[in-house]
Order: C-alpha cells, then sequence, then structure tokens
C-alpha cells in the first residue's frame, strides 16, 4: 500500500510540473525577411579615373589621341530603384597628333553633369549629359603656338557597382564636343570632338 502512496505521489508531482512548463511563453522562432534592396546610392561621393581619349580637329586632319585622367566628386539623390544626381570632373589629358605642319593637343578638359539612373540593389546603370569646357592647343613646325579654351556639351552613360559599405567602382563612356575658336595659325576655326573611355572609383561619405 505504501509503495502504490509514494508511486501516486510521484505522478502527481510530475504531471505538475508538466503543466507548470506547458504554461511558460514559448521562444519566437520568426525571422524577419532581410530588405530586396539594402544599398543605397543616396549621399555625396568622391573618386578618380582613368581612360583613353580620341576624336578629330575640326577643319584639320588631325586627330588626337591618348590617356586621359583626373578626379570626380557629386551627390545621388535614391528614390525607390530611380537614382538621380549631379557630377563634376577635371582631367588631364595626353590626347595629341601631328599632321604636318599642324600638331593639335587636348592638355585638360572638364564637364559639369547631370546623372539619372536605375539602381537594382548595389548595381546603377546610369546616362550622363551636360556642359563640357576644355583647352585645344594649336602648334606649328617653327615652334609657334596658340591656345583656346572652349566650351561645349558631353553626353553618355555608364555602369557603376557597390562593392564595400562606402566604395565603388565605374566603366563610362562620355562624347565631348568643344566648340570651335578662329586659330590665327591655321586661319579658320577649330574644335575639338572627342571618345572617351574610362574606368573610375569611388568613395561615398
Amino acid at each position: 500500500m505504501k509503495r502504490i502512496a509514494g508511486s501516486a505521489a510521484l505522478l502527481a508531482t510530475v504531471a505538475s510540473g508538466a503543466a507548470s512548463a506547458a504554461d511558460l511563453p514559448h521562444p519566437s522562432y520568426y525571422t524577419a525577411t532581410a530588405p530586396l534592396s539594402a544599398y543605397s546610392w543616396t549621399g555625396l561621393y568622391l573618386g578618380g579615373n582613368l581612360g583613353y581619349a580620341w576624336g578629330t580637329t575640326s577643319n584639320n586632319p588631325t586627330r588626337p589621341s591618348g590617356l586621359a585622367g583626373g578626379a570626380q566628386a557629386g551627390y545621388n539623390w535614391q528614390t525607390g530603384q530611380f537614382v538621380l544626381g549631379g557630377e563634376v570632373d577635371i582631367e588631364l589629358s595626353g590626347a595629341t597628333d601631328t599632321f604636318a605642319p599642324w600638331k593639335f593637343s587636348n592638355p585638360w578638359f572638364g564637364t559639369v553633369r547631370g546623372r539619372a539612373g536605375y539602381a537594382i540593389s548595389n548595381l546603377l546603370i546610369y546616362g550622363t549629359g551636360g556642359v563640357a569646357f576644355g583647352e585645344l592647343q594649336a602648334e606649328t613646325m617653327n615652334l609657334q603656338s596658340e591656345s583656346h579654351t572652349n566650351v561645349g556639351w558631353t553626353v553618355g552613360a555608364g555602369v557603376e557597382a557597390g562593392f564595400a559599405a562606402s566604395w565603388s567602382a565605374k566603366v563610362e563612356y562620355l562624347f565631348v564636343d568643344l566648340a570651335g575658336s578662329t586659330y590665327t595659325l591655321t586661319g579658320t576655326s577649330n574644335g575639338l570632338s572627342a571618345s572617351l573611355f574610362r574606368m573610375g572609383l569611388n568613395y561615398h561619405f
């Protein structure tokens, strides 16, 4: 009889403990879904670029070409997957060509452009266009030279990819047209139309 009473008491204790455990709150196993696009393009950025430029001189047989590189700065605003922004850049250029007796070169140029693109997370596909300005220098065989700084226009497109929290890399094509000026050395109006293919690196603040 004592054994039966002890067994009954033990069963009652176990049942009481199980009931108490059932009343305890259960842990939640819900995991929040990550957003489809966590990368943001909004903000200020600063960077550098290096590429190759090739073009033609209006009213002259020379075709200046060479390396070009410099720095750019800009700002992006992102709303949804659309990105709008502006960018300025300044470039040093080694584009030059000689066709006796003329030598034309483009020592430097710059642009002020708007940008509009579509972002797929950390990938941005964009078009760009705006104002271009730069120097076109003419020389002759007897070392006479003449330079003019001209203003024109530019248009292009590119792809930029963010590869770290604050860094992105881009590949870009620009067409730059610098309006002509009248040169005493040539007796005519000369300008520069050039294509530029470049790669760049940006730091985002």
